[in-house]
């Protein structure tokens, strides 16, 4: 089974960010555009950035912007409950893979009910960004790998260590933050992770 790695941007997008991608680009397989607190401009002069060093447009997934995701012709839209529905954006855009953040069993059926291309879960681990939530487990997501037939990725806390559990429990890959940019080393961190979802 080919498993994806997702790696997602952490909101502060710099050229050390830059940086990193050029040397792990080859390793990941999209990289999400999260930048909720810049502009339609700021997100597409990103994307230009990831362009000139050799970043593939259909390695970039946009969150929420499906204008700028169809202008750059990018691979997809990570949608929110806040976002246009999966439905709305499939029919005007059907070229764009859609996937949608869920948080329950309901969430992740209604998100595939309605055409979701894949659906990020979590957070499975105790994460950084979440330091106030309760982590929804392994049991969870084993669950929602068995009632879907859409790939679930797993994201929150998992290090190359636990990617191999996710898998076990039946996701399609995981989705990583802070453990890349975060990285003492990111190219050695991500060929661990590379290395235990190919497993």
């Amino acid at each position: 089974m080919d498993r994806h790695l997702h790696l997602i941007s952490d909101g502060s997008f710099s050229e050390q960010h830059l940086q990193i991608v050029k040397r792990i680009q080859a390793e990941i397989d999209y990289l999400h555009i999260r930048e909720k607190n810049k502009t339609a401009k700021d997100i597409l002069e990103i994307i230009g950035a990831l362009e000139n060093i050799g970043l593939p447009l259909e390695k970039i997934i946009v969150n929420d912007r499906v204008d700028i995701a169809v202008i750059k012709q990018c691979a997809g839209i990570q949608l929110a409950f806040h976002s246009p529905s999966i439905p709305l954006v499939k029919e005007s855009f059907p070229e764009l893979k859609a996937g949608k953040s869920v948080h329950s069993l309901a969430e992740a059926e209604q998100a595939q009910q309605e055409g979701a291309d894949y659906v990020l879960y979590g957070h499975i681990y105790s994460s950084k960004s979440k330091a106030n939530q309760q982590p929804r487990g392994l049991t969870e997501l084993q669950e929602m790998t068995n009632a879907l037939s859409v790939p679930v990725y797993a994201i929150g806390g998992i290090t190359p260590e636990r990617a191999k559990e996710v898998t076990a429990a039946g996701a399609g890959g995981i989705a990583v933050m802070s453990g890349i940019w975060q990285a003492e080393d990111p190219v050695q961190t991500v060929r661990a992770y590379r290395q235990a979802l190919n497993i």
